[in-house]
């Protein structure tokens, strides 16, 4: 008689086929292998405690400590405080004072400009004002014409204001893309549109388009240059506040050179 052979079965593989059983067994074999591969024992460390967890630990601490950099209070340049204790920031400045102040407060090595910053009461505010004095560099014009089309055929943009007679406009449409973003797009309001190409000689390059941002109730301009005549730079404050309507739409003005302090301008 043969001998008998005695077999133990697990409980967690009784029940289960022989295929399925050798599988089981052979997925807790490679996870023990992997277990034992993530550990390691380091002194001071119990019964090989894993080095991953501590890995994680010390990235997390390095992460925060970049956070608390990103986040700390910016430290401002000799040059800055110097420039900023000139100005009052208790005070409201007239228009004339505040250009005067944005031109004496520039740090700048290069001829920065003079930008006005306002806060309106809503978004969505928008018009269109003639500068009474040029605030940059020269504009380039340009009449809209069959050039101009093969121009924007192949994505050449080389002038800065862009007019357009009527029967034009319907050969503009198709580059509404183009131009749109850049505020080129010729229309009635902003007087780009004109009857005919004679007009384009009255058409004053000062005529600047303002609008409040898309998702805050805030304006940026360029009002002028610090090598700029400040009263010139004042005029040209004074034109844009009466013509968004001064304290009814305007909660707060400043003017600033590009790399200045803000001067906070009276707008009552």
């Amino acid at each position: 008689m043969g001998k008998t052979k005695t077999s133990f079965v697990d409980n967690e593989v009784a029940g289960l086929t022989g295929k399925e059983a050798y599988e089981k067994r052979k997925s807790e074999k490679v996870k023990k292998e992997a277990d034992k591969q993530e550990k390691i024992h380091i002194a001071g460390l119990k019964g090989g405690q894993r080095i991953k967890a501590i890995e994680t630990e010390a990235a997390t601490q390095e992460e925060e400590k970049e956070a608390k950099k990103k986040t700390g209070p910016r430290v401002r340049g000799k040059k800055y405080k110097s420039a900023k204790a000139k100005v009052n920031h208790a005070q409201l400045y007239s228009a004339k004072e505040a250009a005067k102040l944005a031109k004496e407060t520039s740090y700048s090595a290069f001829d920065g400009a003079i930008e006005l910053h306002l806060v309106v009461k809503k978004q969505g505010i928008s018009a269109n004002v003639t500068l009474p004095h040029g605030a940059g560099k020269e504009k380039k014009i340009e009449v809209a014409s069959s050039e101009t089309i093969k121009k924007l055929e192949t994505g050449k943009i080389d002038f800065d204001i862009l007019l357009a007679t009527a029967d034009m406009m319907p050969k503009l449409v198709p580059f509404a893309r183009i131009l749109g973003p850049r505020g080129l797009m010729p229309n009635p309001k902003n007087g780009t549109l004109i009857s005919d190409e004679g007009a384009a000689k009255d058409f004053s390059t000062n005529s600047l388009n303002i609008k409040t941002e898309k998702e805050a109730p805030l304006i940026h301009l360029v009002v002028g240059k610090v090598n700029q005549k400040e009263d010139e730079i004042a005029d040209n404050i004074e034109a844009i506040i009466k013509v968004l309507g001064g304290s009814k739409q305007i909660i707060r003005a400043y003017a600033k050179a590009t790399m200045g302090p803000s001067v906070k301008i009276n707008i009552a």
